[in-house]
């Protein structure tokens, strides 16, 4: 393997400075199988409303695939402009109350996603992070009209859900985002994952309220004061329209309320949202979940071509 350093250029200054040291690290990589853009959400909030520096930029042209993910250009009048270079990296960043953390996002790699997870691994261990969050989406057989439920993981058993019954064991077409977590887990770095599950059916649409789940669970672990409200309000008007399009067909409409039986059936309201309890067999099984992912990504490779 290649030195994983050379696939960023640091902020020397920045990355020895203290202020870097035992920060957590939240971890968001937007991509093609990216259900509800979860993580360009969270990426454009926290940018746009904290202040930070960038501590290292990625060279993408290492690890971006241009042909795959065409970035997006303007032709105005008689010329071309504007072309949108995308951004992989990794910035310190002031939260509301003046507590510092590390922020790593940008699209997921295309290329070379063992010497990238090495490089960030080498990164955190040059920052002694105190704990790696990683967020995503995924798509499920879930209601857009309930709270959404987010699946936990990692290697902090104190920050998981408490023992329930439902323990699946699934095969899925894999992130760069997932082999980050077990490559933390190889080097013992402190991570933990919050999995927001998206409704299926608007898996390719830009649901803040997911968003702002993901943001919740990340500030409980952390204690950190992350702005939601931009995306709060987005929220409301999202879910508006999509009740609008929902009211318009029957079958939409017969498609929700079977998933609402569903969900109302395994899902107790008096336990935190992303624990799902009852009985195991009325639960979403393995094949029904990978079946939900690979239809997403089936999706997602139909619109590319």
């Amino acid at each position: 393997m290649l030195d994983p350093t050379s696939l960023y250029l640091s902020n020397p200054a920045l990355l020895e400075d203290a202020r870097v040291r035992g920060l957590p690290l939240i971890v968001a990589l937007s991509g093609y199988a990216e259900a509800g853009h979860v993580a360009v959400q969270i990426e454009h909030t926290l940018t746009e409303a904290l202040p930070h520096e960038v501590v290292a930029r990625f060279d993408l042209d290492q690890l971006y695939d241009y042909r795959a993910r065409r970035p997006h250009v303007t032709f105005r009048e008689d010329h071309f402009e504007g072309f949108q270079t995308p951004e992989l990296s990794l910035r310190l960043v002031t939260d509301g109350l003046g507590r510092s953390f590390a922020l790593l996002t940008g699209p997921e790699p295309d290329l070379q996603w063992n010497r990238f997870t090495e490089a960030v691994v080498g990164l955190a261990r040059r920052m002694d992070v105190s704990l790696v969050a990683i967020v995503s989406g995924i798509p499920m057989p879930v209601p857009h009209t309930r709270p959404f439920i987010v699946s936990v993981h990692g290697n902090r058993a104190d920050l998981l859900p408490a023992e329930h019954a439902w323990k699946p064991v699934v095969e899925m077409s894999s992130s760069a985002a997932q082999l980050l977590e077990i490559r933390l887990g190889e080097a013992g770095i402190d991570n933990i994952g919050f999995t927001v599950h998206v409704p299926q059916y608007l898996a390719e649409a830009h649901l803040p309220h997911a968003a702002v789940a993901a943001l919740e669970h990340i500030s409980a672990v952390t204690s950190l004061n992350l702005p939601s409200d931009e995306l709060r309000e987005a929220a409301r008007e999202i879910e508006q329209q999509i009740d609008q399009q929902v009211g318009a067909s029957p079958e939409v409409q017969a498609v929700v309320a079977g998933l609402e039986q569903r969900y109302d059936d395994v899902v107790d309201a008096s336990v935190p949202r992303s624990l799902l309890v009852g009985d195991e067999s009325e639960l979403p099984d393995a094949d029904e979940i990978g079946a939900a992912a690979e239809a997403f990504l089936a999706a997602q490779e139909d619109e590319q071509d």
